[in-house]
């Protein structure tokens, strides 16, 4: 083990140490100079409400491989790594949405025991004898007498396998499980040399990603093989490849991946791991995500909200996968049959990008937008090519792809507000006219915001059809059930945001005649206001308002919320929803009381997704747990009640957002860096209400909770090199900012554009526990 790592080591260690404390330090110590962010990250945080995708150690940023043990095995939700379960039964180099596969594990065993491992190979371990990190996770099989380590490079898993017991060598290779979202099927091994395999497997479809996906890999052994042993079991399709002796010398075995073929498989492993050094291999595992990591310093605060700062912001750059191979190669199954493309190449022969599987963009707007665009935005700018090449593939720009494809998950056109951010501030590596032309598609019958969650083959669902000719989505739809998420006032609000920000690039690139008309059409959201009643409520197709309604009823109405909730999804005219409701003093009156109610339950509705539908969760008026209300403590900016904004986002941050342990994190719905994201925007105080969509964007204030920041700028996009926020007078009730400077000259306000940031310099704020209304 090389002398970093070792020190690392160390020092984790050494932090872990005071990281469980329930109590707020009073005492303030800093962290040894020598401790990297990279070092701080708890990656178990909320390990133990995990789904498929969500538990990320032997994994680089965005890898196609993230390798981890499986404890759970079954649907999306609940399996993977879940920490309470105390039996490893394999580890898996996919963990992605609605993607999985290459499920291994060392098994030690003999003739008389055999078929029994082919049965159950799963052993018990033990977390005081393993270990997690960014890049890097370890384990004793108690079964076996093995130890485990394993690393990555972002195609490649590279597995160490240490076997203390007796008994014949072997790795099973398990070719036919149910791992995740995923039924694994038609898997083949075949022996390629004496230190060689390569073989495939597929992904069956799922009611989410409708065709099927394949899957390529392969092998390297440091080791000869004996032999390739396959159960009597003729349905089970296991492999266990049997080695020589080993000598009391640790077995290590590189998996390389690809979505094309074996060959692009073993051409990823010969550009990206060509050696056999493991530990070097975890050091630049830990220099690259501490790199990224390192992009914003904090100082201050107890050591816990340092360590969860950083393990929210490594949750922020992971989760959707790369699909593409190191030469650019990638699979495309937009159309009837697959098809095996290549990335655009630059001058050089290199991938001008890498191409991606994704979750939703939904809610990226108050998250992603805001932290990858202004912290990384050569990661922005990737995944606008990414999603613009499944336009040029396909014709429609993806909401949600997953393995070449679309799965139109969750709603509406939730890619636009992504897109148009990132050409408001300046991250604009691609055709700016295509991208418009995707968009605008996406807007109109046929595009993407006609289809409903998961509607593969029509597009009903959505009802955009009556949002053109209505001004409101019906709730119920009439032409009946075609997907998810079919609710009609979610509906309207979140098309009339986006339209409204299709009309903000419209406006940039001169297009005055599509700027006033899809300007017009995000008005559509006052059509959803009952103004006897006083709510957002849902009417159906003859415009008659829902009777009975309870806006406090989960899912009447609401994609994945309560009328409560959804109340506030006016991001791009909350005045104007404010004058709907009888003026600021009542919209900031009713938002307010929202709050305190939410309180009691810590503004989530309980631990994880699944607890949302629990009676005593689904009443709460605010949950932090899901996208639909993550944006409303930044209401009060925009109502003249700025202390609200500061007060409401810090007890949030506490409560939400403050725990480290396996048993709490996000409660709720971590979808792939959305919520970590969020935590990080919370904890710096920053904010962008309308997803940074306007011209030269405005960030809002909020209440940071570090006394220092400093976020280093990408030169290529930026031209200033740190942006630094050194906060004066800091404390646990010292929520309120009393003055700010930028530049040294007084803020007016709690706002600053976009480009006064990028240019560096610094913002110093004095807190005070008294609001400043």
């Amino acid at each position: 083990m090389t002398e970093r790592i070792a020190h690392s080591l160390f020092l984790i260690t050494l932090v872990t140490g005071f990281t469980f404390s329930c109590q707020r330090q009073k005492e303030q110590s800093p962290l040894p100079d020598q401790v990297q962010p990279v070092d701080l990250v708890y990656p178990q945080l909320d390990a133990a409400n995990s789904r498929w995708f969500f538990l990320n150690s032997a994994s680089r940023p965005f890898g196609m491989v993230n390798l981890s043990p499986d404890t759970q095995k079954g649907g999306t939700w609940g399996s993977g790594y879940r920490y309470d379960t105390d039996t490893v039964k394999g580890f898996s180099h996919i963990h992605a949405w609605q993607l999985s596969g290459v499920e291994v594990i060392p098994v030690a065993f003999s003739k008389d025991d055999l078929e029994e491992v082919f049965t159950d190979h799963s052993s018990a371990f033990d977390h005081s004898r393993e270990e997690v990190r960014p890049g890097y996770h370890s384990l004793m099989l108690d079964r076996y007498g093995i130890g485990v380590a394993l690393t990555s490079t972002t195609r490649v898993g590279f597995h160490q396998y240490t076997f203390n017991g007796t008994g014949k060598a072997g790795v099973l290779f398990n070719l036919d499980d149910q791992l995740g979202p995923s039924e694994i099927i038609k898997g083949t091994v075949r022996r390629t040399s004496d230190r060689e395999i390569e073989g495939s497997l597929v992904n069956a479809p799922t009611i989410r990603r409708p065709r099927e996906f394949q899957v390529f890999f392969n092998v390297h052994f440091n080791h000869d093989i004996d032999t390739l042993l396959v159960p009597s079991d003729t349905a089970s399709n296991k492999v266990i490849v049997v080695f020589r002796p080993l000598n009391n010398e640790p077995l290590l075995m590189k998996v390389a991946l690809s979505y094309t073929s074996p060959k692009q498989a073993g051409r990823n492993m010969t550009a990206e791991l060509p050696h056999w050094d493991f530990d070097q291999t975890v050091e630049e595992s830990y220099t690259h995500w501490n790199d990224l990591l390192s992009r914003i310093r904090i100082e201050g605060g107890t050591q816990k909200a340092q360590r969860r700062f950083y393990t929210d912001l490594w949750h922020a750059l992971q989760g959707r996968r790369i699909i593409s191979d190191a030469d650019g190669h990638y699979p495309d199954y937009t159309g009837e049959e697959r098809q095996i493309r290549q990335v655009p190449l630059d001058h050089e022969g290199k991938p001008r990008f890498n191409h991606y599987n994704s979750d939703s963009f939904w809610g990226a707007q108050w998250t992603l937008n805001t932290l990858w665009h202004l912290v990384y935005p050569e990661i922005a700018e990737e995944f606008v090519n990414s999603l613009l090449l499944y336009y040029q593939d396909g014709g429609l720009i993806p909401r949600g792809p997953s393995g070449g494809n679309y799965t139109f998950v969750m709603t509406g056109a939730s890619s636009t507000p992504f897109i148009v951010s990132a050409w408001q501030k300046g991250v604009q590596g691609y055709d700016i006219n295509t991208a418009y032309a995707g968009l605008r598609k996406n807007h109109m019958p046929k595009g993407m915001m006609g289809k409903a969650g998961y509607e593969h083959n029509s597009a009903k669902g959505g009802g955009l059809e009556h949002y053109l000719e209505k001004g409101y989505v019906p709730y119920p739809i009439p032409e009946g059930d075609f997907g998810y998420h079919q609710d009609g006032a979610s509906l309207t609000l979140e098309y009339a945001y986006q339209d409204w920000t299709l009309a903000q690039l419209a406006k940039a690139l001169g297009k005055n005649e599509d700027h006033e008309y899809f300007l017009k059409r995000s008005e559509n959201y006052k059509n959803q206001f009952d103004t006897t009643s006083g709510w957002i409520r849902p009417r159906d197709v003859d415009g008659l308002w829902k009777e009975p309604f309870d806006p406090f009823r989960y899912e009447q109405g609401f994609n994945e919320s309560n009328g409560a909730q959804s109340m506030w999804f006016v991001p791009h005219d909350l005045e104007g929803l404010a004058r709907l409701m009888g003026g600021n003093h009542k919209a900031v009156e009713r938002l307010n009381t929202f709050f305190e109610e939410a309180q009691k339950l810590n503004f989530t509705a309980g631990t994880s997704h699944d607890r949302e539908r629990h009676p005593e969760y689904t009443r709460i008026p605010i949950n932090y747990g899901n996208q639909p209300s993550i944006q409303t403590a930044f209401v009060f900016n925009h109502l003249g009640r700025p202390d609200l904004t500061q007060y409401w986002s810090r007890q949030v941050t506490d409560k939400a957002f403050g725990g480290l342990s396996p048993h709490t994190g996000y409660n709720g719905d971590e979808d792939q860096g959305l919520m970590g994201a969020l935590a990080v925007l919370l904890k710096i105080g920053l904010f962008q209400m309308n997803g940074g969509t306007e011209q030269n964007p405005k960030y809002e204030l909020g209440s940071p909770i570090f006394d220092k920041i400093s976020i280093s700028l990408n030169k290529k996009y930026y031209p200033g090199e740190v942006f630094e926020i050194e906060v004066d007078n800091n404390g646990d009730e010292h929520f309120y900012i009393e003055k700010a400077e930028i530049n040294g000259e007084t803020l007016n306000n709690f706002f600053i554009d976009h480009q006064t940031i990028v240019n560096g310099g610094r913002l110093r704020l004095k807190m005070s526990r008294n609001p400043q209304k």
